[in-house]
């Protein structure tokens, strides 16, 4: 059994299963590991990633102040798979976010995958496929895509599941910019 989380502290990147589907991994506050996530992806310019958290408090460390409103809806929807676009201190994370300065982020609803974030500290985490593939169903998949370019690959069986619904808070209001495993009225 590999040791995830010196692995990943140590700045190597690989694929594990998340609460949703494979996820391409690497800690959000390591921009070299970041950089190489989004290498790997093959992702656009401008476009930032999903950043796994343990709790609502880690957004702290991107610089993110949330209303006491926009808290209540956060607490709403995690743990589970809703991801939710933040702005940020666009100048310290231009490695890690979107060209609008924000970064969406996920508390997973999967206690080893949350035992795992507590330990390492934020993990950047999209999909694992190259932009524009489908995203990998399995660690076979995950290997065609990626072969020896990624540090380890972690198994976690067949994982078939619609990927996270993607929000945005915007003056205390949910706004939907991509239905996924969770459907918000």
């Amino acid at each position: 059994m590999i040791d995830l989380v010196e692995i990943l502290k140590s700045g190597l990147v690989g694929v594990i299963p998340t609460d949703t589907i494979y996820g391409l991994v690497g800690r959000a506050l390591q921009p070299e590991a970041v950089k190489k996530v989004f290498k790997l992806k093959n992702r656009s310019d401008g476009k930032g990633f999903i950043v796994l958290v343990s709790t609502a408090e880690d957004l702290k460390q991107f610089g993110v102040i949330l209303s006491e409103k926009s808290l209540e809806i956060l607490n709403k929807f995690w743990p589970g798979a809703v991801s939710v676009v933040l702005p940020v201190d666009s100048n310290k994370f231009d490695y890690l976010a979107a060209a609008d300065g924000t970064i969406a982020f996920r508390c997973p609803d999967k206690k080893d995958l949350l035992d795992l974030l507590k330990e390492t500290g934020p993990l950047v985490a999209p999909s694992a496929n190259p932009e524009g593939q489908p995203p990998a169903k399995n660690i076979i998949e995950a290997k065609n895509y990626f072969a020896d370019s990624v540090d380890f690959y972690e198994d976690g069986g067949e994982l078939i599941s619609a990927p996270s619904t993607l929000i945005r808070i915007k003056d205390d209001k949910i706004e939907v910019l991509r239905e996924g495993a969770v459907k918000i009225n």
